[in-house]
């Protein structure tokens, strides 16, 4: 657990379920979570409770391969979050694209509109990077749509850059690729190791 400025960082408890569940919804509401996440309100507010009830849970496990982190404002209020899987050299990832080397997958970012621009995205991103080093990962990477400008400036500012990969998520009638991603990478530095 870290402290930044007004918040608190740390990793997701199992019985932090139900604000895992409620800041996924408030996420999904946000007005680029179209281009933003990869699931739909609709589908998140369907889902059991169990669902996050599981997800908490294999967060916090010690070996999980994946880590969710929340910021909480002073007031206890959770204003932000970021998760990093670690995807292992020689699978695929979700995608089906082959994973070169062992790396930090981030997902799931969302910052509450009221506590943007202030650093708490760092802190954030500092804490989940800081857990793939810790896990062996030689770099650290993210997937955000061509189109998702703000994302893309905030990913720059802590650190990441264009790697140019893109991946294509759908396409049209005639087949032609019509929304891709652009892959952010952070490479670890030797003062990483």
């Amino acid at each position: 657990m870290t402290t930044s400025h007004d918040y608190i960082i740390r990793a997701i408890r199992p019985d932090d379920w139900p604000r895992v569940k409620q800041l996924r919804l408030d996420a999904l509401r946000d007005p680029v979570a179209g281009i933003a996440f990869l699931e739909t309100y609709e589908d998140a507010v369907g889902r059991p409770d169990v669902f996050y009830q599981e997800r908490a849970a294999r967060s916090a496990e010690e070996n999980s391969g994946a880590r969710q982190f929340i910021a909480e404002a002073a007031d206890g209020e959770w204003v932000g979050t970021v998760t990093v899987l670690i995807e292992e050299a020689g699978t695929r990832d979700w995608a089906g694209h082959a994973v070169e080397r062992r790396q930090g997958h981030v997902v799931g970012v969302y910052v509450r509109p009221e506590h943007r621009g202030n650093g708490l995205i760092k802190a954030l991103f500092d804490a989940g990077v800081e857990w793939a080093w810790q896990r062996g990962a030689e770099r650290v990477r993210l997937l955000v749509h061509e189109d998702n400008g703000r994302a893309q400036g905030a990913y720059r500012k802590v650190g990441f850059v264009p790697s140019g990969v893109l991946v294509s998520l759908a396409q049209n009638e005639a087949g032609s690729e019509v929304e891709n991603e652009v892959e952010f990478v952070l490479e670890r530095r030797p003062l990483d190791r």
